[in-house]
């Protein structure tokens, strides 16, 4: 088992956003957690990643317990995050973005190389500031740059969102190569069709629980659709 969650708890003040939530993610695997808008779904990633101080339950990667660690302490373990909105640095180009993300040096297979074999349009565009760059463009400089980390985990929070389809196909598509290097991917997704198709177990978040947990393919579209929606 790579990542144990076992009766996390988060907080915003007096509100509490997530509740008990139990999930593990083993090596080299896909999860998915899906739920509408407000569900828990970045809480959950931003837990994970070090960015949330209130919380309680116990977090473990690698067996380490990392629940009250910092932020970056925890990537340097291992888990990078390609945040919602991409959040790439606007006065840096492309490649300048893509460095950023090495700045732990965890030894691996990801470098400048190997991540524009993996976005060959990023190599063209390397030198081209992100305002520049189409949604999708910059959804590959943002995975690149948590690549650039070599992760054994890495959360993509609504990484697609508001792409044309094309663009979401060619991200999806690298996730295939992601985990071929050993990498675990935990995806947050709104679309539970291609979350199903993406990944090897989904999580479904509905006000902060858990609701539905299983393998991805064997899921039928009632069942999750209740666990959604909770109906």
């Amino acid at each position: 088992m790579l990542l144990e969650v076992t009766s996390l708890n988060a907080f915003y003040g007096d509100l509490q956003a997530l509740h008990d939530v139990n999930i593990h993610v083993d090596a080299g695997e896909s999860v998915a957690l899906v739920g509408a808008n407000g569900a828990g779904k970045t809480t959950f990633l931003r837990c994970i990643a070090g960015l949330i101080e209130q919380k309680r339950g116990g977090i473990e990667f690698k067996g380490n317990e990392i629940s009250h660690m910092p932020a970056e302490k925890i990537a340097r373990l291992g888990i990078t995050l390609a945040p919602e909105g991409r959040m790439l640095f606007p006065s840096l180009n492309v490649e300048e973005n893509l460095l950023m993300g090495g700045l732990s040096r965890r030894p691996g297979y990801w470098d400048l190389q190997s991540v524009y074999k993996l976005f060959p349009l990023l190599a063209e565009r390397r030198l081209q500031m992100p305002n520049t760059l189409s949604g999708g463009q910059q959804g590959l400089v943002a995975i690149g740059r948590a690549l650039m980390a070599n992760p054994g985990l890495l959360l993509c929070d609504e990484i697609s969102l508001g792409l044309a389809p094309v663009a979401i196909d060619q991200i999806y598509a690298s996730f295939v190569r992601i985990r071929v290097e050993g990498t675990a991917i935990v995806l947050v997704e709104q679309d539970v069709k291609r979350a199903s198709s993406a990944t090897d177990r989904i999580y479904c978040l509905l006000e902060g629980r858990v609701t539905l947990q299983g393998q991805s393919r064997k899921l039928d579209t009632e069942e999750l659709t209740r666990a959604y929606f909770g109906t």
